[in-house]
């Protein structure tokens, strides 16, 4: 089973600069999963019609926030949020039940320019934890999505210009993420690649993609008990059309 992951800011300019056809056909993903997709399914529900079902949580918010999960195979479940008020109303997370793992689409809040919701981002991804470890309880869990976060230094250019200062690598958001791993949830990218360099994130300004001054926010993880079904981990950084790039990972989906 092969799957993607992309913040693509915004679908429907994603759709108007035909960026979604070229990873669909080329990459032909069994299910693709999308962050930030400031839309409601009725602006933009008339695409990726290779794939049957479509599931959207949207943010209550115009324009803002929001996930979409398209699969070629049909769930056995599907659930919208972490079943908490305080989390659900900006729409980021879908988990979709498969026979043998539930897929956890992810789009984690920012903490901001000026880390005004670094404290709310704390609460969060505790929360989120604990939704996952629950989940895990009756199946493994792949969750991938935009985690905001660079947790070690060889994920972002800059690290030392921007530990403490800017959104994304905070200590508390490095040490929320270190939290899924000591939770025995597995980094994949970082099973096949050990060094710096690839990135998934960068800023709109500066020419900064071209000279590859970015971050690495978008994971797939996955429970321990899927590293021996991981076949690879990629990140398809060829890929234009938004501030990010596609994820993805290939995983045996004929788990004894």
């Amino acid at each position: 089973m092969k799957l993607i992951s992309w913040n693509v800011n915004g679908i429907r300019a994603c759709i108007r600069k035909n960026c979604l056809e070229p990873v669909i056909e080329n990459e032909k993903p069994d299910v693709f999963c999308i962050q930030e997709t400031k839309a409601h399914p009725d602006q933009v529900d008339k695409v990726l019609h290779d794939y049957e079902h479509h599931f959207w949580n949207s943010a209550k918010k115009p324009g803002y926030s929001g996930t979409a999960i398209f699969s070629k195979i049909k769930p056995k479940s599907v659930a919208y949020g972490l079943g908490k008020e305080e989390h659900d109303q900006e729409g980021r997370v879908i988990a979709v039940e498969f026979d043998t793992f539930y897929l956890v689409n992810v789009y984690v809040p920012n903490s901001g320019r000026g880390l005004p919701r670094l404290k709310y981002r704390k609460t969060w991804d505790n929360d989120f934890l604990q939704y996952l470890k629950r989940l895990e309880q009756k199946k493994p869990v792949v969750v991938c999505g935009d985690f905001n976060v660079a947790h070690t230094e060889i994920d972002l250019a800059h690290p030392k210009e921007n530990y403490n200062k800017t959104a994304g690598y905070t200590q508390v958001e490095i040490d929320g993420f270190v939290n899924f791993m000591n939770a025995q949830f597995i980094d994949t990218f970082r099973e096949f690649e050990r060094n710096g360099g690839h990135y998934t994130y960068w800023g709109q300004w500066n020419n900064l993609r071209a000279r590859n001054i970015g971050w690495r926010i978008d994971y797939f993880l996955v429970s321990k008990s899927l590293r021996s079904e991981l076949k690879r981990s990629f990140i398809l950084s060829i890929y234009q059309g938004s501030d990010h790039c596609p994820v993805g990972i290939e995983i045996n989906d004929e788990i004894d």
